[in-house]
């Protein structure tokens, strides 16, 4: 086919404006370049190839002759542009989800009712950072580690009785709403690219909890922090993607 790369390219070309036009909410006239730019602030996909989409836009009409509304082929991009502005469609129409990158894990967890000698336990047991605090199946919070090291030092400076606070307290009762606003709940069906923008939208942001539904009170069903950015890049390498 002699046009088949540009096809191809207008194929993927009409795919991404469409969903810049869902984003935006935009005009049927809405202008191409335009409405890139206006995207970028909405989607991080965007944001990262905005140079590429706007030399896509110049190049859809270089290769694109309208007439009598009918649209004619005039030029033939080379195969290295079709791959890439394939691969802007993918991330963009269909980006791939966090738990395809990052496999569903245990996450450690302790209970509401129980003392604060569990969680130390446990955090040394499992070497995480963070712990979800449950109540009756339902996630009420979380106990970080540096946090509880703070009030464990607070403690000593009043000369209290560390073993007593870390035996007799429950986990529940030094719950911090504050502590949890440096977390944020998302959906299993959250994208790679929500993560990378969660992170990138709120500084001390320590981790994404993911649950079924992105819903206070659900089963942690993974935990996405920082140190996971490394495998998750490793994964997107398949979708020919920059790294974050």
């Amino acid at each position: 086919m002699e046009y088949e790369n540009a096809a191809r390219f207008l194929k993927s070309y009409n795919r991404i404006e469409n969903q810049l036009r869902i984003l935006y909410n935009a005009r049927p006239t809405q202008n191409f370049t335009d409405l890139v730019k206006r995207c970028t602030d909405l989607n991080i996909t965007v944001r990262r190839y905005e140079n590429e989409l706007i030399d896509y836009g110049k190049l859809r009409n270089a290769i694109v002759h309208t007439s009598s509304g009918e649209e004619l082929f005039i030029a033939n991009p080379c195969d290295n542009v079709v791959e890439n502005i394939e691969y802007i469609e993918k991330q963009l129409c269909n980006p791939p989800k966090i738990n395809e990158a990052i496999r569903m894990k245990k996450v450690a967890s302790v209970f509401a009712d129980k003392p604060l000698l569990d969680a130390v336990t446990t955090f040394s047991e499992t070497w995480q950072k963070t712990l979800i605090v449950y109540d009756h199946g339902k996630m009420v919070g979380v106990i970080n580690s540096y946090g509880l090291f703070s009030e464990i030092a607070e403690r000593v400076k009043k000369g209290e009785d560390v073993n007593k606070f870390l035996t007799q307290t429950k986990c529940g009762a030094i719950l911090n709403p504050s502590e949890f606003e440096k977390y944020r709940v998302m959906s299993a069906d959250t994208t790679v690219y929500d993560v990378f923008s969660a992170f990138e939208e709120k500084r001390g942001l320590l981790a994404v909890i993911v649950t079924e539904n992105g819903v206070m009170g659900e089963k942690a069903i993974n935990m996405i922090t920082p140190t996971d950015f490394p495998r998750i890049n490793r994964y997107l390498e398949s979708y020919g993607v920059k790294a974050f």
